[in-house]
């Protein structure tokens, strides 16, 4: 029989597959508990901007608190590693044991060395693999340099201005010969050979469809419940041999069909996937969280509708350029826009807005993760400007200070400031 869930119960299942249904642990964040994390979540989407922090560094704050982030250099950047760079949903670190899987299914026509002539293309991959073998990870710029390549550039990949060693460097990364050995502290990608980041033979000629159930196995696991493209989607894999996936899955036993109340989809439960009798966590998530992937499943588990915005023209803006949504137990509760003002140490809330029945402590229950990123960032004030429904009492809350009532001298902390006297930078700095 089908098994018959509520939309709380399909929520705690949810949230506990994503690690965000406990309250976190106390004490030092340890590399062990980081790695238990990556490996629970399967995969962290990459993105450049930093307005806040990089993205990929926000999911292990909002299950972990107040952790190192060398600690995912390590990770990424030494052997054994546990995190490589890859295309999956997005440019992701994944688990390398996906690697060779996502190799037969992530196919990318867009890097540019596609519409090359094939024989431009091929020489310099024969250039770039000979310098990459012969010398350690380089940049994109430093292989231009090295080889003395004349600085041609072209603007049809979102913008980007990708010379010639640059879209061969990335269909060679495509192809999964080269790799990315770390980042540099601007954020470009260290090229090397593949064979070097994950030694022996990723190209194990294993069946596609094997490789597909894995993947798809691993995001019904990290996604506790779903439909056929919530899996499908978590590794951006297509939806047509998905739904064949599944079907092996049920026959297999790793997956079960269940049905939540008031859902028209078919819908699925890991087997693994855990029940928790209630919800306590406290976080705020990326906008690239993995919670958040899928918008129509976040809207039918939570009633929160969210969509980035930093592509939006300011005026247009509804919430913000970087807001983050504010998941309190068992409900997405309220949204805040948020910078980091490293210059003069501060953590704007640029906004805040409750969502429609959001608890009473929303307020205090915010203020108080704020306090938490502002000392994992290295910030010294939160600071609340005056903009949406939840801004006053969070003002409020956040001006008793990291105790949520008074600060460590035992006074009030006026640390609520107006958008005016503070120096407001460019969305891209």
């Amino acid at each position: 029989m089908t098994a018959s869930l509520s939309l709380s119960q399909a929520r705690r299942i949810a949230l506990a597959a994503q690690g965000l249904a406990k309250v976190r642990p106390a004490g030092p964040v340890t590399p062990r508990a980081v790695g238990r994390t990556f490996a629970r979540i399967q995969l962290v989407q990459i993105d450049s901007v930093n307005v806040l922090a990089r993205s990929h560094y926000l999911p292990f704050f909002s299950r972990l608190g107040n952790y190192d982030p060398a600690i995912l250099h390590s990770m990424a950047g030494r052997k054994p590693r546990k995190m490589m760079e890859y295309w999956a949903h997005e440019a992701s670190y994944i688990r390398p044991e996906h690697f060779p899987d996502l190799l037969l299914w992530q196919k990318r026509a867009w890097v540019g060395a596609h519409h090359m002539e094939p024989a431009v293309r091929i020489a310099m991959e024969e250039r770039i693999l000979a310098a990459l073998e012969a010398g350690p990870p380089m940049t994109a710029s430093a292989l231009t340099v090295q080889l003395g390549h004349t600085q041609d550039t072209e603007s049809a990949n979102w913008g980007w201005n990708w010379n010639t060693v640059k879209r061969v460097l990335e269909h060679l990364f495509e192809e999964g010969r080269v790799s990315a050995a770390s980042r540099t502290p601007q954020f470009e990608r260290l090229y090397t050979l593949t064979s070097r980041v994950l030694p022996g033979s990723v190209h194990s000629g294993m069946d596609a469809d094997t490789a597909l159930d894995r993947l798809m196995d691993a995001a019904a696991l990290a996604h506790g419940i779903g439909t056929v493209r919530c899996f499908a989607d978590y590794f951006r894999t297509p939806l047509k041999a998905g739904e064949a996936s599944v079907q092996r899955l049920l026959q297999a036993g790793r997956l079960e069909r269940v049905s939540v109340r008031g859902w028209d989809r078919e819908t699925y439960r890991h087997i693994d996937a855990r029940l928790p009798r209630k919800a306590e966590g406290r976080a705020l998530l990326s906008p690239f969280d993995s919670l958040v992937f899928e918008r129509r499943r976040l809207e039918e588990l939570f009633g929160f509708h969210y969509r980035i915005e930093i592509y939006t023209p300011a005026d247009k803006r509804r919430f913000g350029y970087y807001v983050l949504p504010f998941l309190l137990r068992e409900g997405i509760v309220a949204r805040v826009d948020l910078k980091a003002d490293r210059a003069a140490g501060q953590l704007l809330v640029r906004s805040a807005f409750g969502e429609p029945g959001a608890p009473p402590d929303t307020a205090v229950e915010l203020s108080a993760e704020l306090w938490l990123m502002a000392e994992w960032l290295g910030l010294q004030e939160v600071v609340v400007w005056p903009v949406g429904d939840l801004a006053v009492s969070l003002s409020e809350a956040v001006a008793g200070g990291p105790t949520g009532r008074r600060g460590p001298d035992g006074q009030s902390s006026p640390l609520t400031g107006e958008p005016d006297n503070v120096a407001i930078l460019s969305p891209v700095d």
